[in-house]
């Protein structure tokens, strides 16, 4: 079958969806071969200042490859058994901080209490969007989600049963979905 085609575009080399748009690409072909996980990473997203060039220039760099990446697995019968999860271990503040003295150096601080992530194949249930914040991004007003229930969903989705994952130490029980880990089954297909 013949390579995606629209993942060219200008940046401040000249391409900016070289790399990202690469590892895509190699992460369908990895999947097609059997690899059984695959991390694409984009780094560069910690705009504590400069935050309007460069958050412009990272979402330009990855909004058409990731995009691609779906297509194409869809279009090769590759998505129903592939699971893609973009996210990040948190967020950012929906607010500018101005960090420089004096300059207009705008910023926005971690923000670990309220964030988006994407989902698509693999068993989840496309086309939705689950939860929400108040008017600003601040906080969460309905439907909160624990990385835990997270893990939890993902787990089951490749056949895991996450409570099986339990091991007592110290007179507690353990696992990596915590004990308050649960299945999100508004996501599952």
């Amino acid at each position: 079958r013949p390579e995606p085609k629209g993942l060219g575009g200008r940046g401040k080399s000249g391409d900016t969806y070289k790399d990202f748009a690469r590892n895509c690409l190699l992460a369908r072909r990895m999947v097609e071969r059997g690899v059984r996980f695959i991390n694409i990473i984009h780094a560069s997203w910690d705009h504590h200042s400069n935050l309007d060039p460069e958050l412009k220039y990272n979402a330009g760099a990855v909004d058409q490859p990731i995009a691609a990446l779906i297509k194409d697995l869809k279009e090769r019968g590759l998505l129903d058994s592939t699971m893609v999860v973009w996210g990040s271990e948190f967020g950012r503040t929906p607010l500018g901080e101005n960090r420089s003295a004096g300059k207009m150096n705008t910023g926005r601080d971690h923000h670990p209490f309220c964030y988006s992530m994407l989902l698509a194949g693999g068993g989840i249930k496309g086309g939705q969007v689950y939860g929400r914040t108040d008017e600003i991004g601040w906080g969460i007003e309905d439907k909160p989600v624990h990385p835990n229930d997270l893990h939890a969903t993902m787990l089951h989705l490749f056949g895991i049963q996450h409570e099986r994952l339990t091991y007592r130490f110290q007179g507690r029980d353990f696992r990596l979905t915590d004990v308050a880990g649960k299945v999100i089954k508004d996501w599952i297909a």
